[in-house]
Order: C-alpha cells, then sequence, then structure tokens
C-alpha cells in the first residue's frame, strides 16, 4: 500500500486545500496520513492567544485546542485518513501579538522551525511516506512559511508536492500557475470535501460566514492545485 503524508501547520489547512485529492487517494487504496504541526496547548491562554478563541464564541476557560483536534479527527474520519497530532504550539503563543503579526516576517525569536524539523524527522521515518503534502505557504502566515521550510529540509528526496493554501489563495488576487498543476475530482470527491471541512465547525463562522458560506466557495473551486517542490 502506497502512503501519502500530508503536513498540515494548522488543524484545518490540511483539508481545506487537499481534501479532495485525499479522499480520492484513499479509495484508490492508498494510505492517507494527515499529521498537523501546531497543535499543542496552553492551559490558560492570555493576550491575543485568547482573543483567538474568544472571537470564535468560546469562553475563556474552554480547551480550545482539544475542541479543535476533536474537529479534525472527524474530518479525517469523513476522508477515511488517519490524524496525527504534534504537541508544538501555534504563532499567538510565541510572541505574535496581533493579527497582523502572523503575516509579518518571522520573529527574529522565534526557533520553532528546529523542533518542528526534529518532529517531522521522527514522523517520516514511522510513516514511510511514497508522497509528502505540504503548504505553500501563499498569504506568507508564518506558521506555513515555517513549516514549508521544515518540510523541504527533512522530506527529501521522497517526492514533495506543495498545495496552494486555501483559503488565502482566494484572498491573494491573482496568482501564477504557470509551474502548477490543476487537478479535477469527481463530484463524489468534491462533496466529502464539503462534509469534511464542515467538521471545523469552531472555524466556519469566523473564516467563512457559516457553513453553507463555506459550501458555496468551495463548489466555486471546481478543483485544487499542485506544484512540485524543488
Amino acid at each position: 500500500m502506497k502512503t501519502l503524508l500530508a503536513i498540515s501547520p494548522h488543524l484545518d489547512d490540511a483539508i481545506f486545500s487537499a481534501g479532495a485529492l485525499l479522499w480520492s487517494l484513499r479509495q484508490r487504496g492508498w494510505r492517507i496520513v494527515v499529521t498537523t504541526v501546531f497543535t499543542g496547548n496552553v492551559e490558560r491562554p492570555s493576550g491575543f492567544a485568547l482573543a483567538c478563541q474568544l472571537d470564535k464564541g468560546l469562553s475563556a476557560d474552554a480547551d480550545y485546542m482539544a475542541l479543535r483536534r476533536q474537529e479534525d479527527r472527524h474530518a479525517c474520519a469523513t476522508l477515511d485518513a488517519e490524524p496525527l497530532h504534534l504537541p508544538l504550539l501555534e504563532a499567538p503563543h510565541r510572541g505574535y501579538a496581533n493579527a497582523a503579526a502572523l503575516f509579518d516576517p518571522i520573529l527574529p525569536n522565534d526557533d520553532v522551525e528546529g523542533p518542528v524539523r526534529a518532529a517531522l524527522t521522527t514522523v517520516l521515518a514511522a510513516t514511510r511516506p511514497d508522497v509528502v503534502l505540504a503548504p505553500s505557504a501563499i498569504g506568507s502566515h508564518v506558521d506555513h512559511v515555517i513549516v514549508r521550510h521544515a518540510v523541504e529540509a527533512t522530506a527529501r528526496p521522497r517526492r514533495l508536492w506543495l498545495w496552494e493554501d486555501w483559503p488565502y489563495v482566494d484572498r491573494s488576487g491573482s496568482i501564477d500557475h504557470r509551474s502548477a498543476r490543476y487537478l479535477q475530482f469527481s463530484a463524489q470527491a468534491s462533496i466529502v470535501k464539503v462534509r469534511a471541512c464542515a467538521c471545523y465547525v469552531s472555524q466556519l463562522g469566523f473564516q467563512f460566514g457559516g457553513a453553507e458560506a463555506l459550501a458555496a466557495q468551495m463548489n466555486d473551486q471546481k478543483g485544487e492545485w499542485y506544484r512540485r517542490a524543488g
């Protein structure tokens, strides 16, 4: 059985961006492993990190990351994929103090890429993937940039493909697709992808305006873009 390893910065990125491909390959008998890098807990979040859960309608004492990990398990089950959660902390817990900072250059004192590389080296050795998928880091979210750098440093010489980060790609205006491959999928693949993405309930209102708006935006996609790394 061939194995595809999708390496996701956050709990939703891989399935938002590559869900149709993941499901389609699973139907062909591939093993699909979705590894999410930044899923760690902070017992009492504060400042911008706390704001990131309050603006989703959650209380200050809610275990936001436990909720998100459970959403990811449901989404992966919808695709018949295996979820794997790494305990590293998202950018709001690493000194990025507001939303704009998430898209600025990586902070000089943010040294998380080393631990990300170490964790991915272990995952790669355990899963022995035939193909690795990772983010292109379109939109320049610091967590996406760090994951891309770490994957490029650890995943080769395996076949490495980069997905176009959705929904950031829709918000970035014109994208140069000359080096990318556009993959179209069956209607059923699109239906299953929407169903999987809808499992991330905590994100739907804030990101898209609800489940119906998410489905409408995804139905406009028709396919997914990928580019070969290197």
